[in-house]
């Protein structure tokens, strides 16, 4: 059979990003500031990048033999991977739920979007943020929702001693402070 009738990959289509999926019945719970980055981004990715790397593609198409053309042939790919981010937060805002922590501002007990510090038995102190799973980056602090750690602070607060089920056993960690944003801190998305 001829390669022009065999698609490049039977997966390439349906594989979502290597985001963490959600759990299964879960919401997919989102700060507004999360909310708004992904929004932003697809809208980046609609009206901006995808037209300009149309335009690349339908110029080299216009050069001839397609076979040997690095333009039309990377710009194809490049297209593929723009639709394929766009299929994927499109899906994601769908679904999102949007949370905004400002709304716990001055309680002592953690729910989503709250800044947490901890202290490991170790006397250690490490603080994160509770954030949805598309918005989570472990370089700022910021965890998911889902996340193991995340999941042992739900519910508790302050001056509780809560167990943490880690590879090298469980461990006990005392939440020495609570956190939220102040009302209007947090952007509402539109």
């Amino acid at each position: 059979m001829s390669k022009a009738f065999t698609r490049e990959s039977e997966t390439e289509e349906d594989d979502d990003e290597a985001l963490p999926s959600l759990p299964a019945g879960g919401r997919n719970y989102i700060t507004p500031q999360g909310y708004a980055r992904l929004r932003s981004e697809l809208l980046q990715l609609i009206d901006d990048e995808r037209p300009k790397v149309v335009e690349v593609v339908h110029w080299a198409a216009s050069n001839g033999d397609r076979s040997e053309n690095g333009d039309y042939l990377y710009g194809k790919k490049r297209l593929r991977e723009i639709d394929r981010r766009i299929r994927f937060l499109t899906k994601r805002l769908e679904i999102a739920e949007v949370a905004d922590p400002s709304l716990h501002h001055g309680h002592t007990q953690v729910f989503f979007g709250a800044t947490v510090t901890y202290a490991e038995e170790s006397g250690a102190e490490r603080t994160i943020t509770i954030v949805g799973i598309d918005e989570a980056d472990s370089l700022k602090g910021q965890v998911s929702w889902i996340s193991p750690i995340a999941r042992s602070l739900l519910k508790s607060q302050e001056g509780d001693v809560v167990k943490l089920a880690t590879p090298a056993g469980v461990q006990e960690i005392e939440v020495l402070a609570v956190k939220y944003p102040a009302p209007g801190d947090a952007a509402v998305p539109g």
